[in-house]
């Protein structure tokens, strides 16, 4: 049996824009916290569209993520409830588009996240911490990579997936290589699935044949309620918990779930 060392972290990264990523995040968080999990969503996007999907205003983003990757507040400072029991976030905001070009000029640049969880000790407040990582392969992606424990990647239905997702697989390679010998491929799930297509069907085949049970059973719809959601400030759960695309990241929450207290108790 595997120790139990606090929270799990992982990585929801794709370094290409527009697959779900922030979608997944911020309703996979949601679903975690709604069988009373104590979750944590540290946005990285400079775009900071998972803290406006949580409805925080820009106004009462006064410390961020930004601040935490460059060392100039604690990581606790920077944690704000949501109106979900049990789930908080490190908001973001586009003061976090410089932060590459400032962790560049810094020692341990590529640790920079993990230092300040250690030194803060975040693991022992939650049981999941959810990173949303910014589109790109960026010092901050490899940030999130090396503070994590495993990395979810997103994937959308699409023509170009499997070149997207290549890229990725190589850069967690080199991670695994280099910098965090400990990261595992937590999963894919494929998102904006249509049933209607064939191509969504054909994509799906290509990456189960890739990458077998690393994805997900569960496969994200597309659904309108799902796109309707941030605008209105809510998950997807809260906006319309009997749609079809709740319903689905409902079953990859369980599904997740599952397979961590299987490897917990290997």
């Amino acid at each position: 049996m595997q120790p139990d060392t606090g929270a799990h972290i992982i990585a929801v990264a794709n370094q290409k824009g527009g697959v779900g990523k922030t979608t997944t995040a911020i309703n996979l968080a949601t679903a975690m916290a709604a069988v009373k999990k104590k979750v944590l969503i540290l946005d990285l996007d400079p775009q900071g569209n998972a803290s406006t999907g949580f409805g925080i205003d820009r106004n009462a983003r006064e410390i961020t993520s930004y601040d935490v990757v460059l060392g100039a507040a604690p990581v606790k400072e920077a944690v704000l409830a949501t109106e979900i029991p049990g789930l908080s976030i490190i908001p973001s905001t586009v003061d976090l588009s410089g932060a590459d070009l400032e962790l560049a000029e810094l020692p341990q640049r590529n640790f920079r996240l993990q230092q300040a969880f250690d030194k803060a000790d975040i693991r022992a407040d939650f049981d999941y911490i959810l990173i949303d990582c910014p589109p790109s392969l960026s010092l901050l992606t490899i940030n999130a990579l090396v503070a994590a424990d495993s990395v979810l990647v997103p994937l959308q239905c699409e023509f170009f997936a499997l070149e997207g997702l290549s890229l990725l697989m190589r850069t967690v390679e080199q991670v695994q290589a280099s910098l965090n010998p400990g990261l595992d491929i937590n999963g894919v799930v494929l998102t904006m699935y249509d049933a209607r297509n064939n191509l969504s069907e054909q994509v799906a085949l290509d990456v189960r044949a890739y990458l077998g049970d690393k994805v997900y059973k569960t496969v994200i719809p597309r659904n309108v309620r799902v796109s309707e959601a941030p605008s209105f400030g809510k998950p997807v759960l809260l906006y319309d918990h009997k749609c079809a695309g709740s319903q689905a990241y409902i079953s990859l929450a369980r599904e997740l779930l599952g397979r961590r207290k299987s490897k917990i108790a290997a």
